[in-house]
């Protein structure tokens, strides 16, 4: 195991898998429902963040954010997450994103700890289906967690149920939120997407395919 260096806690979409386009197709449906269409460019701005925060946005965008009760606001969110639910169930291993399972074969040869967090209350779900669970020390249960990304709890509780110290971990985020989470907990930050978006990380791949365990410990020893 590399010296200081226990654990890797990874988000989901966008880094394990790319349920992204399912997320979006079922936001889309649900703005065309109460008026409010939006871009492909926009719904990047709801990556990382939570359901109830993501559905905030949309009704800003649209300036409906105050036509709808506490109540009514829930159960949109419930919808967009049934009709979700419905499109990811034919997701297989086969789903995984290019390197991501040469990339935890390493990890765990290494000795290190794994640990996903993942905002989505859907991630034990994907993880069965991706046949990950097992591979992971823990998951953590989103809807236990406060505050959403970018607040930092999500991965302080992802390295307290590790049983290691935030220093010791490095997290691995697609979204400018989760890079900001993952910074605030005191933790490495790994970036996969465009270093614009993902300034803020210590060290940016432009797809999972780049990723290089090597390159990452380096970066980490030296940080």
């Amino acid at each position: 195991m590399i010296q200081s260096l226990k654990a890797i806690i990874f988000d989901l979409d966008g880094v394990i898998t790319d349920t992204a386009e399912y997320h979006y197709l079922a936001w889309k449906a649900l703005g065309e429902e109460v008026d409010i269409p939006f871009t492909r460019e926009f719904n990047e701005e709801l990556k990382g963040i939570s359901r109830m925060d993501s559905l905030e946005k949309i009704l800003l965008l649209g300036g409906r954010q105050n036509d709808f009760t506490i109540e009514e606001k829930t159960a949109l969110a419930e919808k967009k997450n049934a009709h979700y639910c419905r499109l990811i169930e034919g997701i297989t291993p086969a789903d995984l994103l290019p390197g991501i399972k040469d990339l935890i074969a390493t990890l765990k040869a290494e000795g290190l700890k794994l640990g996903l967090a993942s905002v989505s209350k859907n991630a034990f779900t994907v993880m069965d289906r991706l046949e990950l669970t097992s591979q992971f020390d823990t998951i953590v249960d989103a809807a236990k967690i406060l505050k959403g990304k970018p607040d930092p709890e999500i991965f302080l509780k992802a390295a307290e149920q590790l049983g290691v110290e935030p220093s010791e971990c490095i997290g691995i985020e697609d979204a400018a939120a989760g890079v900001d989470s993952i910074k605030g907990a005191g933790m490495f930050a790994v970036g996969i997407g465009s270093e614009e978006t993902l300034s803020k990380a210590d060290i940016v791949y432009e797809n999972t395919e780049k990723v290089s365990f090597e390159e990452i410990v380096k970066a980490y020893q030296n940080k």
